[in-house]
């Protein structure tokens, strides 16, 4: 219901239907008559009885309204003499529009939107501990609490650092010392953080190709210039890479698993790229993004973990392993570096959220950690088999590339606009082409995580596939 004011002057309209408070539409209302001046400097406004009486609200909703107006500098309260307009009042600029392009545009299709099938990079929202995690992130919280009030270590809390290097040695065969962690928000921090670390802006990155789109638009952004280096069978073509950028500074590499290949960097690969490194004074960054998630056999060892030249920087995240709302992860710095990675840590990119650091140090100690790790490689298999088999048998899936599914698009094919009119299906695949950073055509294709293909979901999920296929046709 609307309550116009008969006495006052002003025009103001009280609706007591609108989720705004009361006190909010008072305010609003005298804003807009001092800033377009139909309240002049000097004017005195009702006092907060008067003005109570004639809206019919709490004199204390008005008195509310009018400190706002104060703290605003709109209005001046003169005690006895009442509350008058500033006789300089603040104006307010007009509202322009600006269409500021989000982040990653083009990369990720939004943000804090629900994962749908398919969709690359988010584990599996029904399997995450969320019971656990809550009790555990409590018990954090209030130990947070209690903790003596000092600077904490910007490398991040002793306790989770200690339980990482327990974590590494045991699962990627890397033997560190818990003053080797740098603790960040997520891999893209830590890449970061190596990048400012070896002060490698303006130099020479080799980047795989086809490679991790964010890593390589990271690159860019740095002020690097990244030269694609082919991948086959066996990881990254290091001769290419030395024929093409001998001296580059670094050399970013997903060992572990391709990404988005799936194959793992072989020994003799790994040996080629290490010489290279010496040689050069040079620096390998690995994404160990999915950690042990090997689905096929057991995880091949971290890049780290055969490195006895100290040239390989590890860098891990626990948001594809447990849940990207952690915004945490870790450098492992090799030990001629370690103190440099502190020092910039310190002064530019201190560790991340205390309490969370607390909770998943907890989580890793008893245990929790490597169960969640065992039942999430045994429901992905279980997943990605489950859309192989609704696919059928000639639908041509060419290759399964960690956690997704790769499949090949006829040539010619436009993947990316393919894939922004499968979000009207209600999937989210990802186009192959987005992947390659190099010269030449970019094979188009699909990747389909299959991660979030919860049953119930999955039969709908390949049936929109299938419909854009024949679509496309």
């Amino acid at each position: 219901m609307s309550m116009p004011s008969a006495a006052s002057p002003l025009s103001i309209v009280i609706d007591r239907d609108r989720p705004v408070p009361i006190a909010e539409q008072i305010t609003i209302n005298l804003r807009e008559a001092i800033v377009e001046g139909r309240l002049e400097p000097g004017a005195r406004l009702p006092s907060w009885l008067d003005m109570a009486t004639q809206l019919g609200v709490a004199r204390g909703t008005v008195r509310t309204a009018y400190e706002r107006l104060i703290d605003e500098s709109l209005v001046i309260s003169s005690g006895a003499a009442g509350t008058r307009v500033a006789e300089k009042p603040i104006s307010l600029p007009a509202a322009v529009h600006v269409d500021i392009p989000r982040p990653m545009q083009g990369i990720e299709r939004g943000f804090y939107l629900k994962p749908l099938p398919f969709q690359m990079g988010v584990p599996a929202q029904d399997a995450f501990p969320a019971k656990l995690w809550s009790r555990m992130r409590t018990k954090a919280v209030r130990d947070d609490a209690m903790a003596p009030v000092g600077p904490p270590d910007p490398r991040g809390h002793p306790d989770l650092r200690a339980q990482i290097a327990s974590y590494l040695a045991i699962a990627r065969g890397i033997r560190c010392l818990p003053d080797q962690i740098i603790l960040t928000s997520g891999y893209k921090n830590g890449l970061s953080l190596a990048i400012l670390t070896l002060q490698a802006q303006g130099r020479t990155a080799w980047m795989e190709d086809p490679g991790f789109p964010m890593a390589r638009r990271a690159l860019e952004l740095a002020g690097m210039s990244v030269a694609y280096v082919p991948v086959d069978a066996e990881g990254i073509l290091v001769a290419r890479g030395v024929e093409i950028a001998p001296d580059a500074a670094i050399a970013v590499v997903t060992a572990g698993q391709q990404a988005p290949t799936g194959v793992a960097l072989s020994p003799k690969r790994r040996r080629e790229l290490l010489a290279w490194a010496v040689r050069e004074d040079g620096w390998i960054i690995e994404d160990d993004y999915l950690s042990e998630l090997q689905l096929s056999g057991r995880a091949a060892l971290a890049f780290a973990g055969t490195d006895p030249n100290g040239r390989v920087i590890h860098v891990g995240s626990f948001g594809k392993t447990l849940s990207p709302a952690l915004g945490l992860g870790f450098v492992v710095a090799p030990l001629s570096l370690a103190e440099r990675f502190g020092e910039v840590a310190a002064f530019l990119n201190p560790a991340p959220n205390s309490t969370t650091q607390l909770a998943l140090a907890a989580f890793l100690a008893e245990g929790h950690y490597l169960r969640h790790l065992r039942h999430m490689k045994a429901l992905y298999r279980e997943r990605r088999d489950a859309l192989n088999a609704c696919l059928g048998m000639n639908f041509g899936v060419d290759a399964f590339a960690g956690l997704a599914v790769r499949v090949p698009l006829p040539d010619g094919s436009d993947d990316s606009a393919m894939a922004e009119r499968a979000l009207a299906l209600g999937i989210a695949p990802a186009p192959l082409s987005r992947w390659r950073g190099g010269d030449g055509p970019a094979t188009p294709g699909f990747l389909l995580g299959v991660t979030n293909l919860r049953p119930g979901y999955l039969e709908k999920a390949c049936a929109s596939l299938k419909q854009l296929l024949a679509e496309a046709v």
